[in-house]
Parts: structure tokens; C-alpha cells; sequence
């Protein structure tokens, strides 16, 4: 009888979870038929030209490894911010962020580094005012040390490890 029970209660709740997955399960999108065998056509008719279907004259390169940046207040490290950072350039401008990498990795530190010593990654550090300057300051960074062929450079992922 001991057996049985946590049994029955392992049996029930897989039972009351498959009710609730299955009730909560979204509705299937309707899918539009043309006599010609086209099943997307409602979707194409939905956005004609938009930026998914352009043709893109750009690429992303991901910087290898990540920045680690302290973030020091009355003279101690009182967080590390972590970030990741793609760029985006021409089309073929891969090769040359590879070979100006080193020199790139060391001015985005420059700019990082003065950032958080201006209180750039106190408080709620995500916030586009607190972000715009950094992105603008890599930008400027990105652009003198590779030229005009750099378009953005994106934040991918930023994380704040308070000590």
C-alpha cells in the first residue's frame, strides 16, 4: 500500500500536466490554399517588401571572446560587466576585422573601461541612455580603426556580477 500511492500521485500529476499542456496549447495557424499548391500565400501577401526579404549588403562578425570590464567604487572592484560584441560590415569585410582584431579589442576596452568609470554601468545599466553612448563610442571606435565598411556594432550580451 505504501508503494502504491506514490504511484498513483506520480501517475495523476503526469496526467493533470498533460491535461493543462494540451489546454494551453496555442491555436494552429490558419493556412491559406491556392489551386496551384502555394500553402504561404497568405503570409506573402501579408508583407511584400519588408527587410527579411531584401537583399542584404552586410554581414556580422563576432568578435571572439568576451569583454571583461571592473567596475570599481572607493577604490575596490565592486562588479564585473561581461559583454559580447558583434559588427556588422560590408559584405567581404570579415577577413579585415580578423586582422585588426587585437587593435580593435584594445580601443573597445579603452571605451568600455572609461564608461565605467563614468558611472555608465551603475544602476540600471541596460537603458538606452545609459547604452546609447557606449554603442555610439564603440561605433566611432570600430569605424576609425576599420573605415567607412563598418555599419553598427551590437551588444549581444551584457551581464553585471556584483561582488
Amino acid at each position: 500500500m505504501g508503494k502504491i500511492i506514490p504511484l498513483i500521485l506520480a501517475l495523476t500529476g503526469l496526467g493533470v500536466g498533460a491535461g493543462a499542456g494540451m489546454m494551453l496549447q496555442p491555436e494552429p495557424e490558419p493556412v491559406a490554399m491556392n489551386p496551384c499548391g502555394d500553402t504561404d500565400l497568405a503570409a506573402k501577401d501579408d508583407h511584400e517588401d519588408t527587410a527579411e526579404d531584401a537583399p542584404t549588403d552586410t554581414e556580422f562578425v563576432k568578435v571572439n571572446n568576451q569583454f571583461v570590464v571592473p567596475v570599481v567604487a572607493d577604490g575596490n572592484i565592486s562588479s564585473l560587466v561581461v559583454m559580447s560584441l558583434n559588427i556588422e560590415v560590408e559584405l567581404g569585410g570579415r577577413e579585415t576585422v580578423y586582422q585588426r582584431e587585437p587593435k580593435l579589442r584594445d580601443e573597445f576596452l579603452q571605451v568600455m573601461f572609461n564608461h565605467a568609470n563614468t558611472g555608465g554601468f551603475d544602476g540600471a545599466f541596460t537603458q538606452p541612455s545609459r547604452l546609447g553612448p557606449l554603442r555610439k563610442a564603440l561605433l566611432e571606435v570600430a569605424q576609425s580603426i576599420l573605415g567607412p565598411t563598418v555599419k553598427d556594432v551590437l551588444v549581444t550580451n551584457i551581464v553585471r556580477q556584483d561582488t
